[in-house]
């Protein structure tokens, strides 16, 4: 910074007597020589203060320039924002990054700053939108009015045309065939499972780990019911040395629920759902939503066009979500589902590479059905504690009501959350355990809502070979193809499959195809 107090240029030297001889010297001479001298050191200092003035401006500029990221923030949702009507007063354009190429390996972040902190952004023509912080671990924001109602009950209509299933149809199996592949052992899974190694394994430390993002939901009072069951507790401690777990195998515990009978409430998610196409060719809508979207999270649209297509959810009343992560640590021998085909190497462990969350209320839900983050801004992060006394913080059925944030659906309204840390590089960084969050029980009413997640892989080069790849499939297929083709499995319920083109084209209908049939509704016609 440079000093503008008064005295910081050197004073002149104070004046010593002056001689007989000096007095007889012109004045003009000992004025001319003392300017020399005050002139070279005046100079001196003031290019220092130039140099250190000029290196701050250059480096404001690269911090301007790398948080936001190059690029023309000019067109928004399609428009102009040259239109005088867009120059909302107090409002701060996201600015949009152009295609960053191949070595532009860099994620602009939002800043929370704090819990309460409200930024005004400019999303839409005519509108200023507040960014409000909500949490800080994880990072995550809310969105009034991110959506119209007109936009909201077009989604669920296209949702319906689609055509919704159910989120989750059947059980997965083969824990011990995966165990044979990996060659592990029954101890090396004890090891896994026994936490605080003590050699024991707790209720906790069973219901922590044995839960499958597919499966069944299991309780205290379930895993006690399959210990009288399967004599697995001969002792009656409730806990399981080495020696009575050696006696299970991985999936005795949902086969055990399985033959006694499975309710919808028993299972991890209780919802329907369907996914709606927003590249080319897609609805209006649709397309101006992923680019909503893409001025929000500052990301370049390429990543965002590329990653999984808008999810559809409706929870009926009793419907749920309990508490989960919606993407999974990343190890070196693990690949994510979007780039798994640049990666060159074959794994068994695969994960949903899901940067960010973007969720949509679609409707305002009379009862229930609120998003919950048992742990956002907790101090610490500890698995193990998350139950305790029989309450289970995952448990978003029982105990909704006891995690430290809930979010009330409200129409319009969107969440933004961070699933992973930033590597401080700019890049994706570990997992944010802290982004664990579900959905209450719809205790009145029903609920939509939509999910828009952003891929990045955690590996930089991989995300630059994926992208690169389809950039060059997307003058060889159609979006359609391409989406089949590489989003094949990328999805976490096993039960989900991709339609073809065939079925694409009849399910997904055109504008004149909209307009027959929302002929009823008046509102929705009139949007179209």
């Amino acid at each position: 910074m440079i000093d503008h107090r008064p005295g910081v240029l050197s004073p002149q030297s104070p004046r010593e007597p002056l001689g007989s001889t000096e007095l007889s010297m012109p004045r003009d001479r000992v004025s001319l020589q003392k300017s020399n001298v005050c002139s070279r050191s005046y100079f001196v200092l003031v290019m220092v203060f130039v140099h250190v003035y000029i290196i701050n401006v250059i480096a404001l500029l690269l911090y301007v320039h790398y948080n936001n990221g190059p690029g023309d923030s000019s067109a928004v949702d399609g428009q102009d924002s040259a239109n005088p009507s867009f120059s909302n007063s107090g409002a701060h354009p996201l600015p949009v990054n152009p295609d960053p190429g191949p070595d532009a390996m860099y994620l602009p972040r939002l800043e929370g700053i704090k819990v309460g902190h409200v930024q005004k952004v400019a999303l839409v023509p005519n509108k200023v939108h507040e960014l409000k912080t909500l949490s800080m671990k994880p990072l995550l924001f809310e969105i009034s009015g991110f959506l119209s109602d007109e936009e909201c009950r077009l989604l669920i209509h296209l949702a319906k045309l689609k055509g919704l299933q159910e989120s989750q149809v059947m059980i997965p199996e083969g824990g011990d065939e995966l165990a044979e592949q990996l060659e592990i052992s029954q101890e090396e899974i004890f090891n896994v499972l026994d936490h605080n190694q003590d050699g024991q394994l707790q209720l906790q430390e069973v219901l922590t780990r044995s839960r499958v993002r597919g499966g069944i939901w299991l309780t205290p009072e379930n895993v006690r019911e399959i210990y009288a069951g399967l004599k697995a507790d001969p002792d009656g401690n409730g806990m399981l040395s080495v020696q009575e777990f050696k006696k299970l195998n991985t999936n005795a515990f949902q086969q055990f629920l399985q033959q006694r009978g499975v309710e919808k409430s028993q299972l991890v998610r209780n919802s329907k759902h369907t996914w709606l196409y927003q590249g080319e060719g897609a609805h209006q809508v649709l397309r101006q939503l992923q680019q909503r979207v893409t001025r929000l999270t500052r990301l370049p649209p390429d990543i965002v066009e590329n990653s999984e297509p808008l999810q559809v959810v409706h929870y009926q009343r009793g419907g749920h979500y309990h508490a989960h992560h919606d993407s999974g640590p990343v190890y070196p021998e693990t690949v994510c589902y979007h780039t798994k085909l640049v990666a060159n190497a074959s794994t068994p462990f695969e994960t949903s590479c899901r940067y960010i969350t973007v969720l949509f209320y679609l409707n305002s839900v009379p009862g229930g059905g609120e998003t919950t983050f048992p742990v956002a801004d907790n101090r610490t992060y500890e698995e193990l504690s998350l139950i305790q006394n029989d309450v289970d913080l995952l448990d978003t059925r029982k105990h909704c009501d006891k995690g430290n944030l809930r979010v009330k659906p409200s129409q319009g309204t969107a969440l933004l959350w961070y699933n992973y840390l930033s590597d401080g590089k700019g890049w994706v960084g570990d997992l944010d355990e802290y982004s664990l969050h579900g959905g209450c029980v719809v205790t009145q009413g029903t609920k939509w809502v939509a999910n828009n997640w952003i891929n990045v892989d955690p590996d930089s080069r991989r995300q630059t070979r994926y992208q690169q790849l389809v950039s060059r499939l997307g003058g060889e297929e159609t979006a359609t193809e391409r989406l089949e083709e590489l989003y094949r499995g990328i999805h976490a319920d096993q039960n989900q499959n991709f339609h073809t083109d065939q079925d694409l084209h009849q399910n997904l209908h055109t504008d004149k195809d909209l307009h027959q049939d929302l002929h009823t509704d008046q509102d929705l016609h009139q949007d179209l």
